[in-house]
This record gives C-alpha cells, structure tokens and sequence, in this order.
C-alpha cells in the first residue's frame, strides 16, 4: 500500500477494468479473480464510466453483489467527463468532454448504480478539457463531498498548468494523475509532469505500464532497442521475466508511481506483484532510460 493523501492508500499495484468486458467471465468467476488479487495485496480497481461503452462498472458491481465483504476491503476509482459517440448514443455527432456541475453528478450517480457502492473512493476527471469551468468542477466535487458520495479527487491525462488551474477553483486536493507512462512513453518525464507531481507530493499512476504489450513482442525500431536492454537486464539480475523489470522500472522511481496493470489473467496480476521484489541498480534505470530515447544524456 502507498499513502496517496492523509486519508487514503492504494495498492502499489492497480487492477485496470477498461477491458473487463472482453474477459467473458460471469460475475461469480469475476468474484473469484478479484478475491485472488486482493489476496496478493491488489486491493485498488480503476474504472471508468464509459468503460466498455458504459457497461464495465456494472459487471464489477454484479461481482462486489455476489460477496457484500469485498466493498469494505478495497479501493473503487472511477473516471467520467468524457462524451462518446457510439449506437448507444446516436443524437451526438462527435465525442467531446463535458465538466459541467450537472454532468459530474449525474455520472457519479450512475457510477455508484452500476458498483452496487454508496461511495467513491477516488473520482477522477477523465481528460483535460480545453472547455473547462472550474467553477463548475468546484460546484460538483462539493456536492460530492458533503454527500459522502465521492472521497477523494483527482484527475487523468492532465499536464502540470491544466493540474494547477483546476486546484486552485477546488478546494478539495487533486491527489494522483493517472498518465501514460512505460519504458516506451518518455512524455511525462520530458515535459515537466514528473517534477511538478513531485514537487506537489502527487503520486500518479500509470496507465498502459507495458506499452499495450510492444515491450513483450516489438514490432518497431525503438521498441527492439529497449526489449535487448530489458531482456540482458533480467538475465543479470536473476529476473525471469521482462515485463517484472518494467514494473520495477516504474515502481523504483521517487514519484512513488503506480502501475495499472489491465490484465484478465491472475498469472499476468502475478508477474506485477511479484515485480516489487525485484531490483534494479540505479545505472540500469538509466540504461533503459537512454535506450527508450535513444541516444546519451548529454
């Protein structure tokens, strides 16, 4: 577990829902595989409300009804704002983001439906906004809040000045951003998100850890470049895996990050769990670093 305010930890590892729907499994096997990650210490599930066009959260809320005690030992995050356009919705013509007050309610309330939960332990904000009324995002975390419908808040996918300006309408902390982030995705260490999440003591979690599973089989250039370093690393080190250095890669960094790990299989849970074990020098850190970016520091 990692303290990500004064009043809530998560699980160092995080169990990713966005492809629940393609796992094909009913709610009584559902149970059964979250009762064996949380008994590897996966305690923290990441959903989002428009997660398998909208029908995630409800396929893990059958699951939390088939066992009333699972609610209590586990953290719930879920995501809203964003609009699709899909046959569920054919009036909209394009998918935009919506933060109005009214909006962030209604979607919580569908969400805290759909988990069978009377809270949320985190809400994030799904994407920033190039719309975005703070006033109206301040208006429903309040509401939230006071109700006890939501606990904590945060946001997905924002840079440092998008993060800044919408903390200061809120008075609520803005306490994880959720972000790309592997060996093969650079982008938050280069512009700056790393440093001010560090500098606010804002620990993120990283979304797509294993970059969508190029790093296990590379299909580019760079992606082959980092796969050799990744491989001679877990032979040195004794590691039977390659995915177990990615995740010790990320988990090892001082921003306290935590990987989101989407898998339907407990053997793929496993390999992330066991990742924490592991270790990798400082100089190997690097090595994978200079490999992902492709030439040396200066």
């Amino acid at each position: 577990m990692i303290a990500v305010s004064d009043s809530l930890s998560l699980s160092r590892i995080i169990h990713g829902m966005w492809r629940l729907n393609d796992w094909n499994i009913s709610a009584s096997e559902l149970n059964s595989f979250v009762n064996q990650a949380m008994d590897m210490g996966i305690t923290t599930y990441d959903h989002a409300d428009i997660y398998g066009n909208h029908t995630c959260e409800a396929l893990f809320g059958d699951a939390l009804g088939a066992d009333k005690t699972l609610r209590d030992r586990m953290q719930l995050v879920t995501k809203c704002g964003i609009k699709l356009t899909t046959n569920k919705f054919p009036d909209r013509k394009v998918k935009y983001y919506d933060y109005s007050a009214t909006y962030i309610v209604q979607q919580v309330e569908a969400s805290l439906k759909n988990l069978k939960t009377d809270r949320i332990d985190l809400l994030l904000l799904h994407r920033p906004s190039p719309f975005m009324n703070g006033n109206e995002v301040a208006s429903a975390f309040d509401h939230l809040f006071d109700s006890g419908k939501v606990l904590h808040f945060g946001v997905s996918n924002f840079l440092p000045l998008q993060l800044g300006s919408l903390q200061s309408f809120v008075k609520q902390p803005l306490i994880t951003n959720q972000i790309e982030l592997s060996p093969a995705s650079l982008e938050h260490f280069n512009n700056n998100n790393l440093d001010y999440l560090m500098q606010h003591r804002i620990k993120p979690m990283a979304w797509s850890p294993l970059a969508g599973g190029s790093l296990l089989v590379p299909k580019t250039k760079k992606e082959q470049r980092i796969n050799e370093v990744l491989k001679e690393i877990a032979q040195l080190n004794g590691i039977d895996s390659v995915d177990k250095v990615i995740y010790q890669w990320l988990l090892m960094h001082p921003a306290g990050i935590m990987p989101i790990v989407g898998s339907g299989n407990i053997n793929r849970l496993k390999i992330a769990v066991d990742a924490q074990d592991c270790t990798l020098s400082l100089e190997q850190w690097f090595e994978i670093y200079i490999a992902s970016q492709g030439h040396n520091l200066a």
